[in-house]
């Protein structure tokens, strides 16, 4: 049951990239882009997961997860805060 929520939350990731990315496009806000990209990297992050804990059970990925969460994260607070309209 945990890899099926774990799957869920990728493509639901994976999904909201393509969708702000698609948007972006459309328009070119900067805002969508750095969200776009975010979310392209919570799909990584979210990967990454899923591997952990149901491929590579034996090896901790747990530095990687949170570097990757934290590069997401770094990639939307810069968007928000500093990119200019």
């Amino acid at each position: 049951m945990a890899g099926i929520v774990y799957a869920l939350c990728a493509l639901t990731s994976l999904l909201s990239a393509f969708l702000l990315m698609r948007a972006y496009w459309r328009t070119r806000s900067r805002v969508l882009w750095w969200s776009g990209l975010c979310f392209c990297v919570l799909t990584l992050s979210n990967t990454v997961l899923v591997l952990d804990k149901l491929v590579y059970t034996e090896v901790d990925l747990l530095p990687w997860r949170l570097l990757t969460t934290l590069t997401a994260l770094a990639l939307l607070i810069y968007g928000l805060l500093l990119a200019d309209e």
